[in-house]
């Protein structure tokens, strides 16, 4: 069995909605209106989504996940990961101590 290969650390995790702009979208016979309408939501929407400006809600999962048949989690998943790798950098940890807790 062989393993992937670990993606670097250092590197951002790609937004869904870059995956769907470069990714998705030119291998589907659809226009964005046509993926907007899909989805049920605004042409605006989506937009705000492929240029990473609003993040995969768990709402937005869901319809990804229907139309394309794919779960909703791996959307969620794909936006966490993104989140938290943004998190882990924004957020100063020098005066955070862990809890002397056993649990």
């Amino acid at each position: 069995m062989s393993s992937l290969p670990k993606r670097n650390p250092d590197r951002c995790p790609t937004h869904p909605g870059a995956f769907l702009r470069e990714i998705v979208l030119p291998a589907i016979p659809s226009s964005k209106t046509e993926l907007a309408r899909a989805l049920g939501i605004s042409r605006q929407a989506l937009y705000d989504l492929l240029s990473e400006r609003q993040p995969v809600t768990p709402t937005m999962a869901v319809r990804l996940g229907t139309i394309f048949e794919t779960s909703a989690a791996s959307w969620l998943n794909m936006q966490s990961g993104y989140d938290l790798w943004h998190a882990e950098r924004q957020i100063d940890r020098s005066k955070l101590k862990p809890l002397n807790t056993s649990l």
